[in-house]
């Protein structure tokens, strides 16, 4: 049997189309880890628009959400339950600062910065931040 090239293309653009290409990215939620007390871990990544985030319930007593005013315009907000692993997959390119919800104020924050080129706004860090998030979130965003 003969396979017509125009065939052969098409197979291979649906193969290799952006979702065959996509990763996913494991995040620990820790109730300590290599940055201190209350982390997730690592606490900054940068993936492609597309890929999926993978929440781990490591320790107890945690969740991932994202922070209300500190994700990209037009993206979807997420807020996981205590003690479930969750998968966001995040098609949106910018900056999505994420919290343990229990742990907020303790600073159990993290950054995702989707796409390449990515750069923090300029009222990133203003507003009502708890002090120890703020602090960690800061240094999150030295890695952009």
């Amino acid at each position: 049997m003969l396979i017509k090239p125009s065939a052969a293309l098409a197979v291979a653009a649906i193969l290799f189309s952006g979702s065959a290409w996509a990763e996913t990215v494991e995040v620990k939620m820790l109730n300590k880890g290599e940055a201190g007390a209350m982390v997730f871990e690592p606490g900054f990544v940068q993936i492609a628009p597309g890929d999926t985030v993978k929440f781990i319930a490591t320790d107890k007593g945690h969740n991932a959400a994202s922070i209300e005013g500190m994700i990209p315009e037009g993206a979807e907000p997420f807020d996981g339950k205590i003690n479930e692993e969750l998968e966001v997959t995040l098609d949106t390119e910018g900056l999505y600062a994420v919290k343990c919800t229990p742990h907020y104020a303790m600073g159990m924050v993290m950054t995702i910065a989707v796409g390449d080129g990515v750069e923090q706004p300029e009222d990133y860090l203003e507003g009502r931040l708890p002090p120890n998030a703020k602090k960690r979130l800061s240094a999150e965003l030295e890695n952009l």
